[in-house]
Order: structure tokens, then sequence, then C-alpha cells
């Protein structure tokens, strides 16, 4: 396998944690140099990863964030996971086992629509917190559930931590694998992953996020965009926690849908900044 450690936390640990095991392992991006850190790999820029998936014949890539704390995967073919893929897979597993407490695992507000609809047709209890790990974990502790994360990689196995981890992450992931004796694709194939979207707007102040989430015109509007996508696809329409952002998010059956709903709802955001605040 191939693993990415983003020229972070992992550039000195992996290789000492992976090569315990029956692996065969590559590292890439493990040289930090002080200003190198996720530049242009890791988790949060997979393209490298899957380059060399694509190129160097690996059963598996792993890529981890700066802080290692995020894990994300690269199948055979050179195609990503992200986190709710990785939570389904090991969700799934956990059932079989009898281990999966609390009948599901949480997920965000931010997880696809696939995820969701994958949950349902396999008997998943699928419940979604707010943005944050925190959040995360505070739905899993008052639901008494071991499994939990965000589509970034960051994932709880409540079991061994109260935080997430992406080397233990990356650790549960591959021996599910080994014990599927399948290949990544296959088991990520039985998620279908609907494109999404996300675009933001700036506002001033929070009273502007909340005069135009609040307002008439932007509900009439994500009710409008709900219908016409119907059970292909998601809208939602939030404010940020941390920033001076309208985040929008569309999720459809096709990438030109996604853009174009999200277009139109960006466009009533700008609009209703102008109209409302004046």
């Amino acid at each position: 396998m191939l693993i990415d450690c983003a020229n972070g936390a992992a550039s000195a640990t992996a290789r000492y944690l992976f090569t315990r095991f029956e692996l065969r392992c590559e590292f890439i991006n493990d040289k930090p140099n002080g200003t190198n850190i996720n530049n242009g790999c890791g988790s949060t820029h997979l393209e490298m990863l899957c380059e060399k998936m694509r190129a160097g014949g690996y059963d598996v890539g792993i890529a981890f964030d700066g802080d290692a704390d995020r894990c994300l995967a690269v199948d055979e073919t050179g195609e990503p996971l992200d986190g709710d893929q990785i939570m389904a897979i090991c969700a799934k597993t956990l059932v079989a086992q009898g281990k999966l407490e609390g009948g599901g695992f949480v997920a965000t507000v931010m997880s696809n629509i696939g995820l969701h609809k994958y949950c349902a047709e396999q008997h998943l209890r699928l419940l979604c917190a707010l943005v944050g790990d925190r959040n995360v974990l505070e739905l899993m502790q008052k639901e008494h559930m071991c499994l939990g994360g965000e589509q970034s990689g960051h994932i709880i196995f409540l079991e061994h931590a109260t935080t997430g981890d992406g080397q233990l992450t990356a650790l549960q992931f591959l021996s599910i694998l080994a014990q599927s004796g399948k290949k990544v694709s296959e088991l990520a194939s039985a998620i279908t992953h609907y494109p999404q979207v996300l675009r933001n707007v700036r506002v001033q102040t929070n009273d502007e996020k909340t005069a135009i989430l609040e307002s008439a015109e932007m509900k009439a509007a994500v009710r409008a965009a709900e219908g016409e996508l119907g059970q292909e696809g998601r809208v939602l329409v939030r404010a940020s926690g941390t920033e001076p952002l309208i985040r929008v998010m569309v999720e459809a059956g096709s990438e030109a849908d996604a853009a174009r709903v999200t277009d139109n709802l960006v466009k009533k955001v700008e609009m209703l900044q102008k109209t409302l605040l004046k």
C-alpha cells in the first residue's frame, strides 16, 4: 500500500506503526521541512496519491492530514474514498461482528445523500450532527453509538478513543479490508457518491447571516430547489459557525445539476444581501 504522510505528524510515526504488520508499505510526503505540511499532499490534496495509485499498482492508498487526525483512502484504481464511505464500510463489518452499538452511526449534516440511501438500504440508523468533532462525539455519547465522524475523514471509534485518530482509522479500515478478501473498489461500490457542490458567500455580520437565512424569500428558494431535485438530491444552506460565511451545498444526480442549483441559490443569497440590508 501507499501512505501519504502530508509532510506532517504521520511522517514521524507512520513508518514505525505500519511496518509492524504484514504489509508492504511505501511512504510519500514524509519529509517535513517546517513549511511543506499539507502542501499539495495528504488528505486535503489527494491528487498526488490518486495519480501514484493509478501508476503504481498498489492495493490501497492511505492519506493523513497534517496533524494526522484525519484519514482518507484511495482504491486500487486511483479513485478516492471519503469519510462517509469509510464509515459505511466499517459499519457494515461491525454489524456482522455484533459490535455496532446503537444500530448505526453518527455523521454530519454535510454527509452525502448517497450515505443516507445506503444506510436506509442496510437498515442502519444514521444520525447527523452539526459539523465538528465535538458535536459528533456528543451525539454518539447521547445515543450510545460507537462509530461517528465527518466526510473529511475525521472518524471516532469510541471503543478506542474519544477523538479522531487518522492512524487508528487506517488500521480499522485495513483490518476490515483484509477480512473481506475484496478490493477497495468493491467495498466502496456499494455506496453511491452523489456529486456535491459547495460554495461560500461572505457576509459582514451575524445579523446579516440571520436576516438572510430566516427570510421568507430564502426559505422559498430552498424549498423550490428541493422540489426540483426530489429524491435525487439534497440542499443545505447554513451559516458557518466559525467564519462570516453562508455556505450553500447542493447534491444532485449529476455535477451539472448540482452546479446549476447551487448557482441559483448563491445568486439568491447575493440578491438578499442587497435588498434586505439597505
